[in-house]
């Protein structure tokens, strides 16, 4: 038995969640950035929307890491990202061969002790952090360079695009990266999923779902940014201040919003 997801990045561009959901999408990770700190321009928004419509969501971040120093770095700046929303699925740590070539273009020569080492880098840092882990792989890439050691250890979100499952244990299967689904325009990556996450994630008392958000849900609204629309503003027409809203919103720079996205705001009391 498995159960209907998708990926997503940016590059989706603005995505309709409601008629995802509709088309019995049932869980999607969503990319919350890359490198040392680059947060998905439609991460918050994504995230938001999903949190809005009852799609249960995880995380991926995408490994630009030379060292695991700077994994480290990257789980931080991963779970920076994702602290004001409430996470079903794993936080999870996407090194390929895009990663690998970015490291060889550091002058620094990519092994397979690297990789593994970057791994369990970002994934035990993010433990610490009190979040269920996961890396990201294709085949090619675990038999080169990752091992099968890894998954003893982590879940593994596999990468095979085949109609047919090969049998590889693993807690989630990418199979295709040209899916088209109402909501989304353009091709997609899809997803099946074999574990019950948000299950396992709340009996484990992981990503802090045991004592749930800094607030319940139902203490929200959900506000889509306008053409014009300045932070300043928003928090003066819902009586609340621009501190409360970046935090909320984990908003980096108040100045940068973006018509389209979607900020939670506290209800008045």
């Amino acid at each position: 038995m498995s159960t209907q997801g998708l990926d997503v990045s940016e590059f989706q561009g603005e995505i309709d969640w409601e008629r995802v959901k509709n088309a019995g999408y049932r869980f999607a990770m969503l990319r919350a950035g890359y490198g040392s700190g680059t947060i998905d321009r439609r991460f918050r928004r994504n995230a938001s929307e999903c949190s809005r419509v009852g799609i249960p969501f995880g995380v991926y971040w995408f490994c630009y890491a030379t060292s695991p120093s700077e994994a480290a770095e990257e789980a931080d700046s991963c779970v920076k990202a994702i602290s004001s929303f409430r996470l079903e699925y794993p936080v999870c740590y996407d090194i390929e061969e895009a990663s690998a070539d970015y490291i060889r273009r550091q002058g620094i020569p990519f092994t397979g002790a690297l990789a593994r080492s970057l791994v369990r880098s970002f994934c035990g840092r993010i433990e610490d952090r009190g979040y269920f882990s996961m890396f990201y792989s294709n085949r090619n890439f675990i038999d080169t360079y990752l091992g099968n050691d890894l998954r003893k250890r982590y879940a593994l979100w596999y990468a095979r695009y085949s109609e047919n499952f090969d049998g590889t244990n693993c807690g989630i299967w990418q199979f295709t990266n040209q899916g088209r689904i109402p909501g989304i325009r353009g091709d997609v990556d899809l997803d099946r999923g074999f574990t019950d996450y948000p299950s396992l994630i709340r009996r484990a008392g992981l990503n802090h779902l045991s004592i749930g958000s800094s607030r319940p849900e139902s203490d929200y609204v959900t506000y889509v940014i306008r053409p014009g629309d300045t932070l300043s503003g928003i928090a003066a027409r819902f009586k609340t201040t621009v501190s409360v809203l970046t935090e909320l919103n984990h908003i980096s720079n108040p100045d940068q919003i973006y018509a389209g996205e979607t900020i939670r705001i506290p209800e008045e009391n």
